[in-house]
């Protein structure tokens, strides 16, 4: 039972993942669906918790301050909905969980940089560039096709319209 488990959970995994630690920033893009809409939001902070690092459940938390509010989202690092996580900084840190940055803030609130190769880190994002690249092609062809088919309303409307007057001048 327990290999039958492990295969569904293995099917279900991302096959490349950026290894995201406490105290990067990052730069996490999701996949919103308003509607029959999809587009990208960028969500970009300070990670400060990580969690069940080899799961299948594995999450990290990311902190934002918006708007003078300090703002958290967690993410499930193989859900589909989340494209890319990119690292910005890589912070030096001695703890798994940040909570005392929450009552911190402005310089208080910094972490010492390290010097890390951001190419590398980052390489797991190649696949996650062209399904983003994609939605955008996508959006801007829904985009095309609404504005032809207003155009086509308003040339109908003007006929109409110009048969009405036409008919009322006979």
């Amino acid at each position: 039972m327990f290999e039958l488990i492990k295969a569904v959970a293995n099917a279900q995994r991302k096959k490349k993942v950026v290894d995201v630690r406490s105290g990067d920033a990052v730069r996490v893009h999701q996949k919103i669906s308003e509607g029959n809409k999809e587009r990208v939001q960028v969500f970009e902070g300070v990670v400060i918790r990580t969690d069940r690092k080899d799961s299948l459940t594995s999450s990290f938390t990311v902190r934002r301050i918006a708007s003078g509010v300090g703002v958290e989202k967690s993410f499930l690092i193989h859900s589909p909905l989340i494209l890319k996580v990119e690292i910005t900084k890589r912070s030096k840190v001695r703890r798994k969980y940040l909570s005392y940055l929450r009552n911190r803030s402005g310089k208080s609130a910094r972490l010492a940089g390290v010097d890390f190769d951001r190419d590398k880190v980052n390489a797991a994002n190649k696949a996650a560039e062209e399904e983003i690249e994609a939605i955008k092609e996508e959006a801007a062809e829904r985009h095309d096709e609404e504005q032809a088919k207003e155009k086509q309303a308003e040339k109908k409307a003007l006929k109409e319209r110009k048969a009405e007057v036409e008919a009322e001048k006979s």
